[in-house]
């Protein structure tokens, strides 16, 4: 039987989401857990990969578990052998073909910037010194909302089929102290989120036009667009399934 967890960590001391020969990402540990908590072995696939040093506010993984199992008591055992920086807060039993990756909709990310050298958010978010015209970036993050071919912003190295992704929202705010920028999409390419907040603060700095921004954007070219921005401000905030899926 198929089921959905949904699933939060700090990603500081993790190599990404994903399995990796070298390094420990997210998924081994997961993985691990379950195996011992089940007595059976577990492969798991999750909503998507993140980078080293991301966090992750709500993901999902599927996994296939032979028997039903009281949900309550498995979260409580699984949270109590997981490390600190990683918690698993609900299962949803899915129908056998859904899938965490192919059927998610829509997914949201955050990315936090502080203005002001702060210990306490060391590994939490980005550090910024430089002086920010808000207004002017979110001038240059309305051209990104809709439809597009998003390329200039996606890591070179990358196995997808096409670089179109559907933005649903492109937006910067000021929230408890924090420059904080959400962008909702139907999927997102690989490094893509950092790209563009690194594009948006060289608009927001004065480096670029909101001219050359739109340029950007058409070029298709990766070496055109601003640097990426550190890993510890993106946080993937939410990700959305329809409720076909769901048994119960």
């Amino acid at each position: 039987m198929r089921y959905f967890f949904e699933i939060s960590y700090n990603g500081t001391h993790y190599h990404g989401w994903q399995n990796q020969k070298n390094a420990v990402g997210v998924q081994q540990v997961v993985e691990d857990c379950m195996s011992k908590v089940f007595r059976q072995p577990i492969e798991i696939v999750g909503s998507g990969r993140t980078d080293t040093g991301v966090h992750c506010v709500q993901q999902f993984f599927h996994a296939d578990i032979e028997n039903e199992f009281d949900t309550a008591t498995y979260l409580q055992k699984l949270n109590s052998i997981l490390p600190r920086d990683i918690a698993i807060h609900a299962v949803h039993r899915v129908k056998d073909d859904a899938h965490a990756r192919y059927d998610a909709y829509e997914r949201a990310y955050e990315y936090k910037i502080t203005p002001d050298k702060n210990p306490l958010l060391i590994g939490l978010a980005y550090y910024c010194f430089k002086s920010i015209d808000i207004k002017t970036m979110n001038h240059a993050a309305a051209l990104l909302v809709g439809e597009h071919d998003f390329e200039c912003f996606s890591k070179v190295k990358t196995d997808v089929n096409h670089f179109i992704c559907d933005i649903k929202k492109a937006h910067w705010n000021e929230k408890d102290g924090l420059l904080v920028f959400s962008i909702t999409a139907n999927r997102f390419l690989r490094g893509m989120v950092r790209a563009v907040v690194g594009t948006l603060l060289d608009v927001g700095s004065g480096k670029i036009s909101l001219e050359e921004f739109k340029d950007i954007l058409k070029s298709k070219d990766r070496k055109k667009a601003g640097m990426n921005v550190p890993p510890e401000g993106l946080y993937l905030m939410s990700v959305k399934y329809p409720k076909k899926i769901f048994i119960n």
